[in-house]
C-alpha cells in the first residue's frame, strides 16, 4: 500500500500557482499606518497625481479605492472626479474606515464615501462603478480568481481594474519580496480569468501599474451573465448612511 501511494504521489500534477494572500497582518493600529501611508516623502516615488492621470480619471466618474487604507489616493481621486463624481473607499480595518470618514468630513469632500466590506467581496454597486484602483493590496486578497469575478459585476460597460504593486526588487520602501506579486503573476491571474490586458505603465520607480477590462468587455458588452455572482449595493448604503458595514475587506500594506 506504501508503494501505491507513493507511486500516486509522483504522478500527481504539480501544484499550480497560489491565488492567495502572500501576507495577512493586522491594520488597526491607526496612527501607525498614517505614518505609513502618509508619510510625506511618499509623494516622490508615489507620483499619485501622475497615476491618475495616467488612469484618465475624470469629472463625474464613479472611483473604487480598494484597500483604501488611510485614504491616501482616496482624497486625491476624490479631487480629480469632482463634487459630480464619487470615490468609494473600501477597506477592512473598521478603525482606518472610520479615519477616513474624519477625513472626508474635514475636507469637505462629500463625494468621498468610506465603506467598510467583507474580505471576500468589494460591496461595489452593482454595474456602478467606471474604475476599481488597487494599490499595494492585490496581494493581500485571498481566493482571487473568484474575487474577479465579484469586480467584474460592480463595472459599468467600459469599466476597468488597476493593479499597482511593488516590483521585486530591493527597494527602500515596499514589503519582503517574498510577499510581491510580480507584473506576470498579476496578468496571468486575470487574463487565465477571461480579462484582457488594456494598459502596462511602467513610469514609477519602485512599482508597476496594469490596466484590465472584464470578460464581458472583451465580448463587446457588459451584460451580465448568469454565472457572475450578485454585485451588493453597500457602497450605495454607505453614501446615504454614512456608516461602515460589519465584516472585512482588502487593506493595504507596504
Amino acid at each position: 500500500m506504501l508503494v501505491i501511494a507513493l507511486l500516486l504521489a509522483a504522478l500527481a500534477p504539480p501544484a499550480g500557482p497560489s491565488h492567495d494572500a502572500t501576507i495577512h497582518h493586522s491594520f488597526d493600529d491607526v496612527e501607525k499606518w498614517v505614518k505609513v501611508f502618509d508619510d510625506p516623502g511618499r509623494d516622490a516615488w508615489q507620483k499619485p497625481d501622475a497615476v491618475i492621470a495616467a488612469l484618465d480619471v475624470k469629472q463625474g466618474m464613479t472611483v473604487a479605492d480598494l484597500g483604501a487604507g488611510t485614504g491616501y489616493f482616496s482624497v486625491r481621486l476624490a479631487a480629480a472626479v469632482g463634487k459630480t463624481g464619487r470615490v468609494l473607499a473600501i477597506d477592512v480595518e473598521p478603525k482606518l474606515v472610520d479615519y477616513m470618514k474624519e477625513r472626508a468630513a474635514k475636507a469637505e469632500l462629500a463625494q468621498l464615501v468610506a465603506v467598510l466590506a467583507p474580505a471576500d467581496d468589494p460591496k461595489l454597486p452593482a454595474r456602478g462603478v467606471d474604475l476599481v484602483l488597487i494599490v499595494d493590496t492585490w496581494h493581500h486578497i485571498d481566493d482571487r480568481l473568484h474575487y474577479l469575478a465579484k469586480l467584474a459585476a460592480g463595472l459599468k460597460q467600459g469599466g476597468r481594474v488597476a493593479v499597482v504593486d511593488f516590483k521585486k526588487g530591493d527597494f527602500p520602501v515596499g514589503p519582503p519580496d517574498a510577499h510581491k506579486l510580480t507584473p506576470d503573476a498579476v496578468e496571468a491571474e486575470f487574463v487565465g480569468a477571461g480579462w484582457t490586458l488594456a494598459k502596462s505603465w511602467d513610469a514609477l520607480p519602485y512599482q508597476y501599474v496594469r490596466v484590465f477590462t472584464p470578460p464581458a468587455a472583451s465580448r463587446g458588452g457588459s451584460r451580465r451573465r448568469s454565472t457572475d455572482p450578485p454585485a451588493t449595493d453597500a457602497a450605495d448604503s454607505a453614501l446615504s448612511a454614512r456608516s461602515g458595514l460589519p465584516g472585512r475587506s482588502c487593506s493595504k500594506s507596504f
